[in-house]
């Protein structure tokens, strides 16, 4: 178990006091989460301040995306609790995570190319005067919510399929801050984008922590690109978090050395178990 950045790492614990009181968007305490014979996630504890930016991080398997899943409501975790806004809650659904505020953009973004963008910002939540969609009250609000956020779409007509990753991306941003969210989870915003789309979405983060309305977690691969935006840095690692530290306290040169490392120690690992099976084969000739 890794001590919380900025925490005591002994001494006795009264516990979270209420999001009021310490300033926290999300804690999480001891979950765990098995698939079968997969151990998914061992022991997590993390927490997310109100306006904070948090970057996850890890290798592919480390259970970066199950820990998303289980804050966002679509899988229950096995043991451990979580608190949002420091009340504790059993998240039941996605649904339900959202009726608390907690929104999830994932890479495939869930937006719909031959639709144009102000559809998109208002899928499910169209407005309606029955029988018809209030289309002109639609295209406002779109204009409205990507000016605010510096989304620079030209018209809210154009279909989504027309536009650069970055701008989808945003779009997908968008449509969750505005659905009221108050905790952002962005499952690799920069996946597979160039300098100049991950740029869009690097710069509306950092508008939105400037805001200080909305609490984001992020988990990116490319380290490098998010150092920029996120206040606190976890390392995610079979299944746990094994660093937390203020991204003014560490590096990416130090990330870097503490992945390799791991593979370092688990190829030594692999390399004496290779030898111990040469001895048992010699032995048994």
């Amino acid at each position: 178990m890794t001590a919380f950045a900025n925490e005591p790492t002994n001494g006795p614990s009264n516990g979270p006091t209420g999001g009021s009181a310490n300033g926290e968007a999300i804690r999480v305490e001891g979950v765990a989460k098995r698939f079968g014979s997969v151990t998914a996630l061992r022991d997590v504890n993390l927490r997310l301040g109100t306006g904070e930016v948090l970057g996850l991080i890890g290798d592919n398997g480390a259970g970066k995306s199950t820990l998303i899943k289980v804050l966002s409501g679509y899988h229950r975790p096995d043991r451990g609790r979580i608190l949002i806004h420091g009340e504790p809650a059993a998240l039941r659904s996605v649904q339900h995570a959202r009726a608390l505020g907690i929104e999830t953009v994932y890479q495939d973004l869930a937006l719909i190319n031959s639709l144009p963008v102000y559809l998109n910002l208002h899928l499910n939540k169209e407005p309606v005067r029955w029988p018809f969609l209030r289309k002109r009250i639609m295209r406002q609000r779109a204009r409205r919510y990507l000016d605010d956020m510096g989304i620079n779409i030209p018209s809210v007509n154009s279909e989504v399929a027309n536009l650069s990753g970055g701008q989808r991306q945003a779009i997908a941003v968008a449509r969750a801050v505005y659905s009221e969210a108050r905790i952002l989870l962005l499952d690799e915003p920069l996946a597979a984008m160039g300098a100049k789309e991950g740029a869009i979405i690097l710069d509306l983060i950092r508008m939105l922590r400037e805001r200080g309305d909305v609490s984001m977690i992020i988990i990116a691969h490319n380290y490098g690109q998010i150092f920029d935006v996120c206040d606190r840095i976890n390392l995610l690692q079979h299944g746990e978090i094994t660093v937390d530290k203020p991204t003014s306290e560490t590096s990416v040169e130090e990330l870097v050395e503490l992945v390799a490392r791991e593979y370092r120690v688990s190829g030594l690992a692999a390399d004496q178990g290779q030898v111990l099976a040469d001895v048992r084969e010699g032995a048994g000739s």
